[in-house]
């Protein structure tokens, strides 16, 4: 290293690191990265620096630390540089004239520097620098109060700091449009594009110190304005007020406490009892191996005890950015049982449906009324649907596809109820077009405090649910593989399956002796329930995902994930109404399962590792 510049023998890493170098002015990122070249750490060099950080339709999620490949406060800069002269392009004056909000979670990340509120004052800086009025929060907010700002404030543009349920060391950017709903495609590669062409910071984007008056704080404006708006969906707040149901709520050391507390607040539900070593921020998560509800019965621990300690029968669990919502609920023989996205989705669904059904008895508005479900979700609102009179609509998988169908029928004057994602994601209020913990908590609640004056649990409405629209039984997993080509020729096997001509497609037509009725592939845009069997829902080649119908109501749906090296899939069997054999029902499934399993992912031939128990 001579004057302080990288020469690690590679001409384009070294390029890297020194534009680095010559742009980043956190002491911190700087030291580590002199102390990596000076060590040769090629290696380590090669990881930070190797490729940028791909901007998405989630926009950024990755590691924090020094270089390109991380999140730290020049990845940061660069990152709203380029959003910002986006937003221009897309905007003009009317940028200047709305502006945007930015909010945060509570990460951090000592060794590197960064953390998610150093992070957003970054971003603010950035914005601030080109005359755009920024709304930054001043403290810790839940996800949903981003889009819920942009959609309020009518503002051009949002950005949420925070790296949701995702290991410790990482933390994201997210992106909302300004219909409320997070981007979607071409905006993630006009961002991309735009990211690139001004990676060098302007004046005054490292500048967090100024005060300036383009800079307003949202937070009471919209603590006020996002507790009255989600009393519109409190329908029983008599039976609140009286009710004498225990819940347990823990925000598994996230952003969640103070707004769930609020939340029961503004529906007279007596407070919930908070899990005390979860309930404030801590960037360690350290009750936790991994600060995701969706992982069940590990990360709800200490919620258990507390609930047995105090004599409560439900606990709802928060992810670290308050988006999504797991519950819990304990049974007659002591153990507790962990709802998984689907149940919640019908229960949820069933609520809200309900709730406007009694404040809306004129049945002919019902034609109005509209819920979604990504792809690979349940299909219990269809059948929900198909008997009640309203319209079900699927998407593609994420929140920001059912955020923007939904931003759609609302232009045309529509009803959109509810929509939801396998993933413990609920939108139980069209006033955030997004997943929202917080609202659904507070729903949960109500929904609980209800059913107990009829004596019912969760468990026994959601069997009375299945009993009367027909069981759902679902059965998800994943495998892991890290070779792109072995999971590319798995696929395309598929697509040719028993047929060597790689020109002719011709899919399964049976699997474990059921015949399969219908396939859709997202990747290639066939699908033969169409008429011309060209798909309806939007298609990606750089993705993998097949569905398939089978004739015994079973559904199946194979994927790759954006993010991590999985191939998961996804498996319903959907029984018509009065078939309550549910151990049969679930033999049935298990055994389509096995069979795709074996013949479709092929685990020994392609050395897939199953999914770590």
């Amino acid at each position: 290293m001579e004057n302080g510049l990288s020469s690690t023998g590679d001409i384009k890493l070294d390029q890297a690191i020194n534009q680095w170098l010559q742009f980043d002015k956190n002491p911190q990122t700087v030291a580590l990265v002199h102390g990596l070249v000076k060590e040769g750490a090629v290696g380590e060099l090669r990881r930070c620096f190797g490729s940028r950080m791909e901007f998405g339709t989630a926009g950024l999620r990755a590691a924090m630390g020094p270089g390109i490949s991380c999140m730290n406060d020049l990845t940061i800069i660069q990152t709203t540089q380029g959003f910002c002269k986006y937003l221009e392009h897309c905007f003009g004056e009317g940028l200047k004239e709305r502006g945007v909000v930015v909010g945060f979670d509570a990460r951090a990340h000592p060794t590197s520097g960064g953390s998610s509120k150093h992070f957003a004052s970054l971003a603010a800086a950035v914005f601030t620098s080109r005359g755009v009025p920024v709304h930054l929060f001043c403290d810790i907010t839940p996800t949903p109060f981003v889009p819920f700002t942009v959609s309020h404030l009518g503002l051009c543009a949002g950005v949420m700091v925070t790296a949701s349920h995702n290991p410790k060391q990482d933390n994201g950017y997210k992106v909302y449009w300004e219909n409320g709903a997070q981007i979607v495609p071409p905006h993630d590669k006009g961002i991309s594009v735009a990211i690139e062409a001004n990676l060098e910071p302007w004046p005054g984007s490292w500048d967090t110190t100024s005060h300036s008056p383009l800079l307003k704080d949202p937070y009471q404006d919209i603590h006020t304005e996002y507790y009255r708006t989600i009393q519109q969906h409190c329908h029983h707040r008599e039976i609140n007020k009286s009710s004498e149901v225990k819940i347990v709520h823990t925000s598994v050391h996230g952003v969640g406490h103070t707004f769930v507390q609020s939340a029961f607040k503004a529906f007279d539900l007596r407070p919930p009892y908070a899990v005390e070593e979860q309930k404030d921020p801590d960037p360690e998560f350290p009750t936790v191996q991994y600060p995701n509800p969706e992982e069940g019965e590990g990360v709800l621990t200490l919620s258990f005890a507390l609930a047995e300690r105090e004599g409560a029968s439900v606990v709802l669990a928060n992810d670290p950015d308050a988006d999504r919502l797991a519950i819990a609920e304990k049974q007659k023989g002591g153990q507790w049982r962990v709802f998984s996205g689907n149940e919640l989705g019908a229960l949820l669904g069933w609520w809200v449906y309900q709730c406007w059904k009694q404040t809306n008895p004129d049945q002919s508005t019902v034609k109005s009324v509209y819920m979604l479900a990504s792809t690979v979700s349940s299909k219990i609102l269809r059948a929900i649907a198909l008997k009640e009179g309203f319209h079900f609509e699927e998407t593609l998988t994420g929140f920001k596809w059912m955020g923007n169908r939904a931003r759609e029928l609302l232009d045309q004057h529509k009803i959109v109820l509810f929509a939801f994602e396998e993933a413990i994601g609920y939108m139980c209020s069209s006033a955030v077009l997004d997943k929202d913990g917080v609202s659904a908590a507070a729903i949960a609640g109500e929904m609980t405090s209800y059913l107990a004056t009829k004596n019912t649990t969760l468990s026994q409405q959601l069997t009375a649910i299945y009993e009367e629209y027909g069981y759902h039984i679902t059965k998800n997993s994943y495998f892991i593989c890290h070779d792109q080509e072995v999971i590319r020729a798995m696929f395309d096997r598929l697509r040719h399956y028993g047929n060597q001509d790689q020109e002719a497609v011709s899919y399964p037509r049976q699997c474990g002796g059921v015949p399969i009725t219908a396939v859709r592939d997202l990747t290639t845009g066939y699908d033969s329930n169409q008429t011309d069997n060209k798909a309806v829902l939007p298609t990606s080649t750089s993705s993998q995902m097949i569905s398939f119908t089978f004739s015994n109501g079973g559904v199946a749906t194979m994927r790759t994930s954006g993010t991590e090296p999985k191939i998961k899939y996804y498996t319903e069997l959907c029984a018509a109404p009065g078939n309550s054999d549910v151990k049969g029902l679930q033999k049935e499934l298990d055994d389509l399962v096995d069979a795709i399993i074996e013949d479709f992912f092929q685990p020994m031939k392609n050395n897939l590792l199953p999914k770590p128990e």
